[in-house]
């Protein structure tokens, strides 16, 4: 009996561990572009998801913000259809003229589109095929950008989104190469994105520039490291959510058309707590993520009061009563 491709190998098993948190039986929606990591990833999750008798199916997005874009949706549909899934899936987008550039538009459609398709199919989770390169490109983005540990922390293995949507990701240990590998493999042709080839976005530049030279002068493994440092970023802020959640429900009070904290409570806690403090409070009360500059400003109404009046932030606007900071809608 011939061995087992070790490429092969290493992504059934990145994908069997993934598969293992959910329920016997489960449907599962695997988002697929016809790259190599996508077309790896869905191959993968037929032969293991089947393997427990899951319902596997793919959703292909066509952004058409290419020609020919439609051409290369019907493509991944048929591959995804050769490897064995039960239903491959179509969808279109406009992201044309979006504000918010077309990388980020189409970001945006495509998750609202897996979204959208998993829970009309019912589906336990929705499975998407970034690997440790993805990983260590956004943590150099946001290293770049200085936003912060948050950025740092990349992607999670697995998110549930607060509406139920559970996201996978079972190659962030996987590297590009060895997705690549796997269809060689396995005789899937994979499509080759001509965007990712194009230097005017930044994850380009970093994938094509940055990344080489930090290897070839620092040595290898930096992408490694990368994503390395992302886990324990991560595994660090789990323990900061737990604490804040056990603290914040004895510091803060709900208040008229917002909600309130504790001025000594916050003054009590170190300052990376305290202004967790504050984001959470905000994000949960009225959905908006402050940026660090407006969490210092607020913090200010703690360390450093000196009568300042109320800041205006994103939905809201915080102000210092008493012993209280009270947070009001707009």
């Amino acid at each position: 009996m011939p061995s087992l491709n070790p490429a092969v190998a290493e992504i059934r098993l990145a994908v069997r561990t993934a598969l293992a948190s959910l329920p016997e039986r489960a449907t599962v929606v695997v988002a697929l572009s016809g790259g190599a990591d996508s077309l790896a990833l869905t191959a993968a999750t037929v032969f293991e998801g089947h393997a427990r008798g899951m319902r596997v199916l793919s959703l292909t997005v066509d952004h058409q913000l290419q020609t020919g874009s439609d051409l290369v949706a019907a493509s991944a549909a048929v591959a995804a259809e050769g490897v064995g899934v039960d239903e491959a899936l179509q969808t279109k987008v406009d992201v044309a003229g979006a504000a918010d550039g077309p990388e980020a538009a189409a970001r945006g459609a495509r998750y609202a589109a897996l979204r959208g398709v998993g829970a009309s199919e019912g589906a336990d989770a929705v499975l998407l095929g970034h690997t440790l390169d993805d990983q260590a490109e956004t943590v150099l983005l946001g290293l770049a950008r200085g936003s912060g540990a948050a950025s740092l922390q990349g992607m999670a293995p697995r998110r549930e989104d607060a509406d139920g949507t559970v996201w996978l990701r079972p190659l962030l240990a996987v590297r590009r190469g060895t997705t690549e590998a796997f269809c060689a493999a396995s005789d899937l042709e994979a499509w080759h994105d001509p965007h990712n080839r194009e230097r005017r976005f930044a994850r380009v530049r970093v994938r094509e520039n940055v990344l080489p030279v930090l290897e070839s002068e620092l040595g290898p493994g930096i992408a490694e490291a990368l994503a390395r440092t992302a886990e324990q970023l991560r595994e660090d802020a789990d323990a900061f959510d737990e604490m804040i959640h056990e603290t914040i429900e004895d510091i803060v009070e709900h208040a008229e058309a917002g909600i309130s904290v504790s001025v000594a409570a916050l003054a009590a806690n170190p300052a990376a707590l305290r202004n967790r403090i504050i984001r959470l409070v905000v994000d949960s009360e009225f959905g908006v993520s402050l940026t660090r500059t407006q969490t210092l400003e607020v913090a200010r109404l703690v360390t450093d009061w000196s009568g300042q009046g109320p800041i205006d932030l994103p939905g809201c606007s915080a102000a210092r009563r008493g012993a209280r900071i009270v947070f009001t809608a707009k």
